[in-house]
């Protein structure tokens, strides 16, 4: 049954509300205490009482990329090119091409891995940037990542592979779910920002690929490591993911097997992988449901919002003021947020990463204003 209903007046306000303290505790903090002025790069992570960077022992490319989306999103425009400036000049591995994983604390090189993750977080963010600024370096960033993850990360059967040596002459890492989820996530904006019918075509591949390869049959659900893979899981929050996903890229999926495996995703992970006394979203289950890791981490409790603002159903929808409701009474608080909670409500995790903003960015922006 679809859904024909405006949303209720109360998950607008409930959903304001999460954003004013978006808008007003999150971004102060990675504008100010969270940014080291000197490298012009986010910290790692801060404290959760008086936002005090932990001792950095590294800056990855991915946690940069992550913040250029978010004050792109928005619509800081001065912080944006700082992050852009400095995602350009600190991480591009101006020798072999494409982007470091991490630099050390001096901003030197660290991991030189090409990490298909990083990849396609340059990808995403910079299409964000762009399209949000007109900036052409961004643009060109985006069509020229794209071409290197197609040429150098291409494995069997329209896969990417998730690691490869620096020179990407070894593979070090063969394919997985999660940055094949994020590539179609950076594909699907590369495509709004550059209006390139090339994008719909890569994904397209992609999303075979992913049906092919991934999917596991009995529940629709999307797994971490291909079908037939020892010690294999199925994520609650990575299925809510997708589901949002796939809702984006509408036509361009619809023959793919995606578009008809992820509502029965979505009803699997949220018969199982959500606790029924809290509305916490469990980090992994197996094949059966069972629980796998029962922590509770912040992001998936988003993903979990986000797909049901995005659901057609009914019962979805009016599922959503609750879940609001529950996620801003246990994951967020007047300093910040709690990063991972054990299903008791005890902190499993106390300090704030400098990566998670993406995800709370990525959530409100779905929800109903």
């Amino acid at each position: 049954m679809q859904s024909m209903n405006p949303p209720a007046a109360s998950t607008i306000a409930l959903a304001a509300r999460l954003r004013e303290h978006f808008t007003g505790v999150v971004l102060p903090i990675w504008r100010g205490p969270g940014f080291n002025t000197a490298l012009k790069l986010p910290y790692e992570a801060v404290s959760a009482e008086g936002h005090e960077p932990l001792p950095a022992e590294r800056y990855r490319a991915m946690a940069c990329a992550r913040q250029l989306f978010v004050f792109s999103q928005a619509g800081d425009a001065a912080h944006a090119q700082a992050l852009f400036d400095s995602l350009t000049h600190t991480f591009q591995d101006t020798r072999h091409g494409g982007w470091f994983y991490s630099v050390d604390a001096q901003g030197a090189p660290l991991d030189t891995t090409k990490d298909l993750y990083t990849h396609a977080f340059v990808v995403f963010a910079c299409a964000e940037y762009a399209r949000r600024s007109g900036n052409r370096d961004a643009l060109e960033i985006v069509h020229r990542t794209s071409a290197l993850i197609q040429s150098n990360f291409a494995a069997e059967d329209d896969l990417f592979n998730a690691a490869l040596t620096a020179d990407f002459a070894a593979v070090t890492g063969t394919p997985i779910q999660n940055p094949l989820m994020h590539l179609t996530e950076a594909w699907l904006a590369a495509r709004e920002a550059t209006h390139d019918n090339a994008f719909d075509a890569a994904l397209r591949r992609l999303a075979g690929a992913v049906t092919r390869r991934f999917v596991h049959a009995p529940t629709g659900c999307i797994a971490e490591l291909p079908i037939g893979a020892d010690d294999n899981r199925l994520e609650p929050g990575h299925q809510f993911e997708w589901f949002w996903l796939v809702k984006q890229a509408g036509a361009v999926f619809e023959d793919s097997g995606l578009a008809e495996a992820m509502p029965r995703a979505f009803s699997f992970a949220q018969q199982h992988g959500v606790d029924r006394e809290t509305g916490g979203v469990y980090a992994s289950l197996d094949e059966t449901g069972r629980i796998k890791d029962e922590t509770q981490r912040i992001w998936a409790q988003t993903e979990y919002l986000r797909a049901l603002a995005s659901h057609d159903e009914l019962s979805a929808r009016d599922t959503l003021p609750r879940q609001i409701e529950r996620f801003q009474q246990r994951f967020l608080r007047p300093q910040g947020w709690f990063e991972c909670k054990t299903p008791a409500g005890e902190v499993a995790r106390a300090d704030m990463p400098s990566t998670t903003p993406y995800h709370l960015a990525t959530a409100y922006e779905a929800l109903p204003a």
